[in-house]
């Protein structure tokens, strides 16, 4: 896409409501939340920056969550502005907003990556019991997949990516620059 036929920016990005940088935890769902609340109560749209390398799956799902709830509460647009990187849990919240509302600073990179396990089982006692534990992680495992789907399906929405070539290139981990990310229909422009 050549400079002409580019869509222009939200003049929003210009001044983000809410601002985020550093890791995806705790932290960051406190400081999101509370620019949050200050868009709500001003009637602004949700304006959000974001520069990540990523951190907890289940912060990233929380703030994606919220993000839509006040898009459906409000009935205002919400956009979204990456700037150095958005990886890992960041893309989960990326993808939260619609893929028009979706903008990257130039050169910023994206990482979309698998959800991890990261866990030693040791096996020492009664079969039965076990068996639970064995049945219980497996539990753990396949809901991750289905969350695995469900979020990437959102990703891609509007774009022409299909659902099964991310899954493969998320396995590995998937880095995109914002100009592939714009070429795949992932975003709708660059700044």
């Amino acid at each position: 896409m050549d400079d002409a036929s580019a869509p222009k920016p939200p003049v929003e990005l210009a001044r983000p409501n809410v601002r985020l940088n550093g890791p995806v935890d705790d932290a960051m769902l406190r400081a999101f939340l509370e620019g949050l609340s200050a868009a709500e109560d001003r009637g602004e749209p949700l304006t959000l920056e974001l520069t990540t390398n990523g951190g907890d799956a289940d912060v990233g799902r929380r703030i994606a969550a919220d993000v839509r709830l006040f898009r459906e509460r409000t009935g205002r647009r919400t956009l979204f502005l990456g700037k150095a990187m958005v990886y890992s849990a960041g893309v989960t919240v990326l993808s939260a907003f619609g893929r028009r509302d979706r903008w990257l600073a130039r050169g910023c990179a994206l990482l979309v990556h698998c959800r991890q396990l990261n866990r030693a089982v040791e096996l020492n006692g009664p079969l039965l019991l076990e068996r639970a534990r064995v049945e219980a992680l497996l539990g753990e495992i396949d809901l991750g997949l289905r969350i695995e789907e469900q979020d990437f399906a959102t990703l891609i929405e509007g774009s022409p990516v299909p659902l099964a070539e991310l899954l493969e290139r998320a396995q590995s981990g998937w880095y995109l620059d914002a100009d592939e990310a714009l070429q795949r229909g992932l975003i709708e422009g660059i700044l």
